[in-house]
Order: structure tokens, then C-alpha cells, then sequence
């Protein structure tokens, strides 16, 4: 195990309680989906849009990095 695991597991761990937490006090906006949401204004079709081709593109990106 190094620094960088440490870190990155740090980060999973507490975006997880975030999460968990935001899901138990059931409070509007406080979750992971509801933030992307409000952030993209999926709500519109420019920020449908632009959540699709972000999030597409990151997909692909990460899987051919991943398997490279």
C-alpha cells in the first residue's frame, strides 16, 4: 500500500458516509445524483446534453485507460 492508496481510499471512504448520511437525514439536494443534477441543470436540454457527452466521454476515456 502507498500514499496514493491511502488518499484515493480516504476520499471513497468519506464520499461514502457523505452519501450515506445525506441519505438517512432524507434533506433535498444532498446527495451525489441530486449535486450532478443541480450542477448540470439536467433539467434543460443544453445540460442533458452537456451531462451526456461529459459523462459518456469520461467513460470511454477511463475504460481505455484502465485496460491500456
Amino acid at each position: 500500500m502507498n500514499a496514493g492508496d491511502v488518499v484515493w481510499g480516504g476520499l471513497i471512504v468519506a464520499g461514502a458516509a457523505f452519501e450515506t448520511y445525506a441519505l438517512r437525514t432524507a434533506r433535498a439536494g444532498d446527495t451525489l445524483s441530486e449535486s450532478t443534477r443541480r450542477w448540470f441543470r439536467v433539467h434543460t436540454k443544453a445540460g442533458a446534453i452537456c451531462f451526456a457527452v461529459a459523462w459518456t466521454g469520461f467513460g470511454v476515456w477511463y475504460l481505455d485507460h484502465i485496460l491500456r
